[in-house]
């Protein structure tokens, strides 16, 4: 008779054998961190929150129509109707907020050790476009419930994108999937929501970590340049 513990262990071992896939998780997870760099675990966290996200995105999406006839409804339908629907959709509703604080204060606490000076620019900067698509995130995200406050939210926020200089109208057209917020809008950004946003996010943010383990984290105290 198989015992399945000898059958995954051996499996395992086989596979060990030709990639060492836990010599590549030990050493994505370790990271000498400087004592003087506190960096009060503000990264992780937010990379915390981002499999939150992903995960109770995935869980709303299965019920969640992108529609304007059925998208508050289904709504409805998760929060009512759903075992525990209420909860994942609560969840994801507060690990959206907590993600952009601890993004935000990831970046200050960067900023106030000057952890973004020379080698790190590029790391920085790829922090940075994870700061923008967190908020594309909320931004987008905003817009699905379809009620009267996601509404006019949106239709406020892109009126403030449309009043750039010289491609504001383009910008607020390409938002927007026409001249007004309308059944196009909530499908577009159903769409950036959950594909492309997720896609480009965990691109940079593997970029972001590969970074992190090539160069390490900052000394404040230290001088790398010498």
């Amino acid at each position: 008779m198989l015992n399945p513990t000898r059958v995954s262990q051996g499996l395992l071992a086989w596979i060990e054998e030709r990639i060492p896939v836990q010599a590549w998780i030990a050493a994505s997870l370790h990271v000498t961190i400087p004592r003087s760099a506190h960096t009060f675990y503000l990264g992780g966290i937010t990379l915390f929150c981002f499999v939150v996200q992903g995960t109770t995105g995935i869980l709303l999406a299965l019920y969640y129509q992108p529609t304007p006839e059925t998208a508050y409804d289904s709504i409805l339908v998760i929060m009512n109707q759903l075992n525990f629907g209420w909860l994942i959709r609560s969840v994801h509703a507060w690990s959206a907020n907590l993600m952009i604080i601890f993004c935000i204060l990831h970046l200050l606490r960067i900023v106030l050790q000057g952890a973004y000076k020379k080698p790190r620019e590029i790391t920085w900067l790829v922090g940075m476009g994870l700061l923008f698509l967190t908020l594309g995130f909320g931004f987008t995200g905003y817009l699905l419930p379809w009620d009267q406050r996601a509404f006019w939210a949106t239709t406020v926020g892109t009126e403030i994108a449309g009043a750039v200089p010289f491609i504001g109208d383009f910008v607020r057209q390409f938002l927007r999937g026409g001249a007004d917020v309308s059944a196009a809008t909530l499908t577009r950004f159903f769409g950036v929501h959950v594909l492309v946003l997720p896609v480009a996010l965990a691109g940079l943010l593997v970029l972001h970590l590969l970074l992190i383990h090539q160069q390490g984290l900052a000394d404040p105290e230290g001088d790398e340049n010498e």
